[in-house]
C-alpha cells in the first residue's frame, strides 16, 4: 500500500508561482529562499504512478549564488489527452542530494518543501516531452517496460486485400445481411452495417454515402450512382440530407459532382481496399531502393532491389510480389532497411511510427502506456441492457464468463458481475443490479485473450479510492492499439462477429477502416474516409452510437481527408484532421467525472551527479560549489548526455505540432477541465 501526501498537509507551506509553463519552475519555502526545478527526467511509468529523477537549484533569499541538487520523485498523476498534459497530484521524495552546506534538519525541510510543491508547480506537463524523455531510458532498459502483453497472440494473416485504380469505396457488411424497422421512417434498414443501406418496397437497395445515393438490386449490390428515389424514400432522403448537411466537419470537393466515388466494393468480412488513381507514380527515397506511390491515398511503396511491393494496413505491413494479390504479412522489424532511412519530414514519413526500431515508433510505444486517468463519483450510475435473457459465454483461460447479448461488456466471475462503462468499472450481486462504481476489477481480466471479443477491456484499470470517488484510466489498448513486437498495430486482427437479434451489437473491427497511426490523436480513419459515409443519424433499436465498430461504446476515431498535401513530419498538416471529432479522452462523455522561452537545461543522473548543457554546446557537472566542464575523453557520458538534449528537442518539437494541431483543428465542443481541488490523500494497491 502506497500513501502519498499532497501540499498543505506540511507545516512548511511552499509558495508556488501561478501559470508557469516551462522549467526550470519555482517553488519559494517559508524562509523566501528560490527553489528552481528543472525538467523531470522519467525513470519509469506504472498505472498512474510515475517516477522521474529531476535537478533543482537553491537561492537564499537575498541571494545571488544557487546551491545545485537532485532528487528522485514517485508521483501519482492525471492525464488529460485531449490537451496531452499531466498533472502531479501527489508526491513523494524518494531521495535528495545537495552540493551546499545545510544542517540536518534543513535537509529535511527542503526535501519536504519540494516535496509538497511539486504538485503545485506540476500542473500541464506535456505528454509529448515525457515521451520523449522516456524513449532513451525504456530501450536503455528493454522492451519489458513498455509492456508485451504475455497473454496477446495477434492474428496477422492478411485479411482481404482489395485492388483498385479509380475511385472507390469498401463497403462492409458483418456477415450476412440482417434488417431491423427504422422507427421513423418504416422502412428495412441493414443494421449490421455502419454505413446507410435501406429498402424500398420496389425490391431496389439504396446506399448514402459522401452526399451521394446509389442504387443496387441486392445490399451486397453492385451499386449505381443514382438521382431515381422510390416515392416512399422521399421523407427518408430529406431527413439524412437534413442531418448530415448540419453534421458537416467539412466540405469534401473530391466527393462532389463527377468527382464522387465511382465503384462500391462490398464485403461481408473483414477487408482492406487500396487504390491507386490510374497506373502507379513513383516518388524516390534519396540513399534507399525504396520508391512510394505518390497518386494514392495508401501507403504503398516499391523496394526495388527485391522487386516487392510493400503496403501499411492498420499498423500492419504486408508484402506482395503484384498490387493485385498473394499478399504475405511482414513483422516491422523483418522490412527492408530502407525504411528506417525515411526522413522525418518527407511526404512518407508518418509510416515511421510503424517501422520497428525508429524514434516515431518508441514513442508511441511509450504514448501507449501512459493513461488517460480520471477520478469518477462513487454515485455514478449506470444501465446494463441485455437483448432478452442474458446469454453467457465462457472466456478460454479463465474462468470468467461474458455476456454475449449485452450492450456494454459484461462478466461474470461465479460469484459477482463486473461492467463496463465508458472506462468505469462497475460491480452488481446480481445480474439485473443494482450496479455500483467498482473499487477494483476481476483478477483473470488480464489474461483475456485477443481472440476474446471483450479483450480490449483489459486495459481499463482502477488505480486507486476514496470515500468520494475512485481513479481509473485506460491505456491505448482500450481504444484499439496492440503492440505486436516492437511496433503498434491497430486492433488484434481477429474477426470478431457482430451479436444480431433483436438488436445490432457490432463488435471491434481491424480492418475496413484505413486505420494509421496519428503521433497525437492515436489510431484515426483513413483518408478515403468522412463522416458523411457513416449512418451518424440513422437510429434503429438502440441506435448506432450504442455500438462499437472501433471498440468501446460511443466511440468513433477521428479521421482525415485530402491526403498528399506534400507535407511531412508525421503529417503536421493538420487542417485535414476533422476538428469536430477531436475526443481522446472518454471521460468527457461521462457526467460524473470530478473536473480538474527556451529555459536552463539542468539534468540528473541516476547517481545524483546535476549537469547543465551551456550555450556553447558543451557540458558542465557541478563538484561542490563550482560547475566543472565535462571532459571530451568522457565519451560514454557526453554521449548519454546530449541523448537527453536529442530528447528535449524531440519533445519540443512534438509538443508544438500537437499544440499547431489543435489550433487548426479546433475544439472538439466543451472540454471537461481538470478541477483544482486536490484529493487529500491517495491509496494504491502495490
Amino acid at each position: 500500500m502506497l500513501r502519498l501526501l499532497i501540499p498543505g498537509l506540511s507545516l512548511l507551506l511552499p509558495f508556488v508561482l501561478s501559470a508557469q509553463t516551462d522549467w526550470p519552475r519555482v517553488i519559494t519555502d517559508a524562509e523566501g529562499s528560490t527553489i528552481r526545478v528543472y525538467q523531470p527526467q522519467p525513470d519509469s511509468l506504472e498505472g498512474n504512478i510515475l517516477k522521474f529523477r529531476a535537478a533543482f537549484s537553491l537561492t537564499k533569499k537575498g541571494g545571488t549564488e544557487a546551491q545545485y541538487g537532485s532528487i528522485v520523485a514517485i508521483n501519482v498523476i492525471e492525464t488529460d489527452r485531449n490537451n496531452r498534459t499531466l498533472s502531479l497530484l501527489a508526491s513523494n521524495v524518494l531521495s535528495l542530494r545537495y552540493s551546499g552546506m545545510l544542517e540536518t534538519d534543513k535537509i529535511y525541510q527542503l526535501k519536504e518543501t519540494i516535496e509538497c510543491g511539486l504538485p503545485g508547480i506540476g500542473a500541464d506537463i506535456s505528454l509529448d516531452q515525457l515521451v520523449a524523455f522516456m524513449d532513451g531510458p525504456l530501450e536503455a532498459r528493454g522492451r519489458s517496460d513498455i509492456g508485451q502483453d504475455p497473454s496477446s497472440r495477434l492474428n496477422n494473416n492478411p485479411p482481404r486485400i482489395i485492388y483498385a485504380d479509380r475511385p472507390s469505396m469498401l463497403l462492409l457488411i458483418d456477415g450476412f445481411p440482417r434488417f431491423k424497422n427504422n422507427r421513423d421512417w418504416g422502412l428495412r434498414v441493414v443494421a449490421n452495417s455502419p454505413y446507410t443501406i435501406v429498402e424500398s418496397s420496389d425490391g431496389w437497395f439504396y446506399l448514402y454515402g459522401g452526399h451521394h445515393w446509389y442504387l443496387g438490386p441486392m445490399p451486397e449490390g453492385p451499386y449505381q450512382h443514382t438521382t431515381y428515389f422510390a416515392s416512399e424514400l422521399v421523407w427518408m432522403r430529406q431527413d439524412i440530407d437534413f442531418i448530415n448537411a448540419h453534421g458537416d466537419e467539412h466540405s469534401d470537393t473530391l466527393r462532389e459532382g463527377n468527382a464522387g466515388i465511382r465503384d462500391i466494393v462490398v464485403s461481408t468480412g473483414p477487408a482492406e481496399l487500396i487504390q491507386i488513381k490510374g497506373k502507379p507514380v513513383y516518388g524516390t527515397i534519396v540513399g534507399t531502393s525504396l520508391r512510394y506511390v505518390t497518386n494514392t491515398d495508401n501507403d504503398i511503396f516499391l523496394d526495388t532491389s527485391s522487386n516487392r511491393y510493400y503496403v501499411l494496413l492498420s499498423g500492419r505491413w504486408f508484402s506482395s510480389r503484384q498490387l493485385t494479390g498473394q499478399w504475405l504479412n511482414i513483422p516491422s522489424d523483418s522490412l527492408p532497411s530502407g525504411f528506417m532511412e525515411i526522413p522525418e519530414g518527407s511526404p512518407e514519413d508518418r509510416v515511421l511510427s510503424c517501422v520497428a526500431g525508429t524514434a516515431a515508433a518508441r514513442e508511441a510505444l511509450v504514448d501507449a502506456q501512459i493513461p488517460q486517468t480520471a477520478r469518477v463519483s462513487r454515485a455514478a450510475v449506470v444501465q446494463v441492457n441485455f437483448d432478452g435473457p442474458p446469454k453467457f459465454e465462457a472466456i478460454r483461460g479463465t474462468h470468467l464468463r461474458y455476456a454475449i447479448n449485452a450492450l456494454i461488456p459484461v462478466f461474470y466471475t461465479g460469484t459477482k458481475f463486473y461492467c463496463i462503462d465508458r472506462a468505469v468499472w462497475f460491480v452488481a450481486d446480481k445480474v439485473n443490479g443494482p450496479w455500483h462504481v467498482s473499487t477494483d476489477r476481476p483478477e483473470e481480466v488480464r489474461l483475456i485473450p485477443a481472440d476474446c471479443p471483450v479483450y480490449n477491456c483489459k486495459y481499463v484499470y482502477v488505480y486507486g479510492e476514496t470515500s468520494e470517488y475512485i481513479t481509473t484510466g485506460y491505456t491505448a489498448g482500450y481504444l484499439g492499439a496492440c503492440v505486436e513486437g516492437s511496433s503498434l498495430v491497430y486492433g488484434t486482427g481477429y474477426y470478431y462477429p457482430s451479436w444480431t437479434d433483436h438488436i445490432s451489437c457490432p463488435r471491434p473491427w481491424t480492418y475496413g477502416f484505413n486505420m494509421w497511426l496519428n503521433p497525437w490523436l492515436g489510431w484515426t480513419l483513413g483518408y478515403d474516409f468522412s463522416l458523411d459515409w457513416f449512418n451518424t443519424g440513422v437510429a434503429w433499436d438502440e441506435g448506432y452510437w450504442n455500438n462499437g465498430w472501433w471498440g468501446p461504446a460511443d466511440y468513433r476515431p477521428p479521421y482525415i481527408w485530402h491526403h498528399f498535401s506534400g507535407h511531412g513530419l508525421y503529417e503536421k498538416d493538420i487542417q485535414r484532421i476533422a476538428g469536430s471529432n477531436y475526443n481522446n479522452n472518454l471521460y468527457t462523455l461521462r457526467p460524473d467525472v470530478y473536473a480538474r522561452v527556451h529555459p536552463d537545461e539542468v539534468y540528473a543522473d541516476r547517481q545524483g551527479n546535476v549537469y547543465r548543457h551551456e550555450a556553447s554546446g558543451s557540458w558542465s557537472r557541478r563538484q561542490g560549489e563550482t560547475w566543472q566542464a565535462v571532459d571530451a575523453s568522457s565519451k560514454t557520458e557526453l554521449v548519454s548526455l546530449n541523448q537527453l538534449t536529442m530528447c528535449r528537442e524531440r519533445g519540443n518539437m512534438r509538443m508544438r505540432n500537437f499544440r499547431q494541431a489543435k489550433a487548426i483543428a479546433g475544439s472538439a465542443g466543451d472540454y471537461v477541465q481538470n478541477a483544482s481541488k486536490l484529493f487529500p490523500y491517495v491509496t494504491t494497491k502495490r
